[in-house]
């Protein structure tokens, strides 16, 4: 019975990403000065109040209470139940990776408006119950992709010379001063798995490190410089001397690369996952390594993860945890692909600035999980102006209602989108009176499908 042939995902390295968004509002915001946009505030006018998780960058909670917002912040991730006790009194929530937002969590969240991942992935995240909800869900997926790339060509080098090990020999009093099973990177041959942003700036850095780079992704890429695309994993596995893994956590990605995948690998070859902890079978890898059929590994991803600094990286977490600890040539690192100072700066930046604007303006352009909706600000020298955000269930008739509503005023912009299960209007209606704000809004958010009305003024 054949085997069944793996994929590897990735976003384009041509793709139009949330950073030009980001370009285009600051080039927009540069010429201000013609038409000033007018700073919007909920009807409501209640407090907005943030949960802060992790350890975020410190320059993403200044920014935050700059702008006027109540910021919580903690330095460690809190388990479901902590969450559900909390949640409940914050409009948003900003999260790393280790903090889950479940289903039961959501449904405790009842002023949720708004999750920021300060992180690349959002699998830590139940997206389809966040969207059902009507919160989008901000990430940002291309911040580190530096520091990552770089991290991994520390991690080829190190493992070429046996760095982790002859350095662990001579800090317990050891001279090993040898050569056998040491290698140079130049001229051996790097496969890169996923060639979307990280593995295309990896492509690079190896480039000029005179490897030859193979790489292997779903979509058709163009290669950079003398990179080549190869037509199945299986291709790329055994003409590669060093292997790296660049891909989501999907059904598609999960154990990715277990017996078959590696036993298909060059004899003494190495495996490094700076991906995700559940796309590589790591008893299966375990075995390969002490068959000596890898000559060694490095991983920075696991399937469990402690849930702070200082807690126990053990058997009682992953039950291979000892075994693996103990192999020669493997390095170990705490997911620390994207800690730099430099990743984490560009991250606080991305992801406040993206749910400030939602916040603020409503707009999620970006959002992972959410139709991406966006107009243009409203001038500052504008009054009797509002903007309306409608979240709605994505069934016919809709927009007939919420256009019926707004019949007697005019409409000066509006835009609609959908995604899945859920759509999204945004308006601006000019010359509304305020004492009309409040019957205005329980007409809108009075329909069948409302699933969040929100008047910003």
């Amino acid at each position: 019975m054949a085997m069944p042939q793996y994929v590897a995902a990735s976003v384009s390295p041509t793709t139009s990403s949330f950073h030009d968004h980001i370009r285009s509002v600051r080039h927009r915001d540069s010429i201000a000065d013609i038409r000033q946009p007018r700073i919007l505030h909920p009807l409501e006018n209640e407090e907005i109040k943030l949960l802060i998780l992790e350890n975020i960058s410190q320059d993403a909670v200044k920014t935050f209470r700059a702008q006027g917002y109540h910021v919580d912040h903690y330095t460690k991730a809190m388990n479901e139940d902590e969450l559900v006790e909390k949640i409940g009194n914050y409009h948003a929530i900003g999260i790393r990776s280790k903090t889950k937002i479940t289903e039961k969590v959501i449904k405790a969240a009842s002023k949720l408006l708004v999750i920021g991942c300060f992180c690349i992935g959002t699998n830590q995240v139940d997206l389809a119950a966040a969207a059902k909800a009507g919160v989008p869900v901000f990430n940002s997926p291309f911040s580190n992709s530096r520091s990552v790339a770089e991290l991994v060509m520390c991690e080829l080098v190190a493992l070429s010379r046996q760095l982790f090990e002859r350095s662990y020999e001579l800090r317990i009093g050891t001279w090993n001063k040898q050569s056998k099973g040491c290698w140079e990177l130049r001229g051996k041959t790097l496969g890169i798995v996923g060639y979307g942003h990280i593995g295309s700036q990896l492509s690079v850095l190896a480039d000029a490190f005179n490897m030859h780079v193979l790489f292997y992704d779903v979509i058709n890429i163009m290669p950079i410089g003398s990179a080549r695309q190869v037509e199945t994993l299986d291709i790329l596995l055994s003409q590669s001397d060093f292997v790296t893994l660049h891909v989501p956590e999907l059904p598609e990605t999960i154990n990715m690369i277990s017996k078959h995948q590696l036993d298909k690998m060059k004899k003494g070859s190495y495996l490094l996952n700076n991906a995700r902890g559940r796309v590589v079978d790591i008893p299966a890898l375990i075995e390969a390594l002490q068959s000596q059929h890898l000559a060694g590994a490095a991983i920075d991803v696991f399937p469990s993860e402690p849930g702070a600094n200082g807690e126990a990286f053990d058997d009682k977490l992953n039950p291979w945890a000892s075994v693996l600890r103990a192999l020669p040539n493997v390095i170990l690192t705490p997911h620390i692909g994207g800690s730099t100072e430099e990743a984490q700066t560009m991250i606080g930046q991305e992801v406040s600035t993206a749910l400030s604007r939602y916040l603020d303006y409503g707009s999620t352009v970006g959002a992972v999980n959410f139709p991406e909706v966006d107009l243009r600000a409203i001038p500052a020298d504008q009054s009797g102006a509002i903007r309306i955000c409608h979240i709605h269930r994505n069934q016919p008739g809709v927009l007939r209602q919420v256009n019926d509503a707004l019949s007697p005023y005019n409409v000066e912009k509006q835009y609609s989108d959908s995604k899945g299960e859920v759509a999204y209007v945004m308006a601006d209606i000019a010359d509304v009176g305020r004492r009309e704000w409040p019957e205005l809004k329980e007409r809108i958010s009075g329909t069948d499908a409302n699933i969040l009305t929100r008047f910003l003024v």
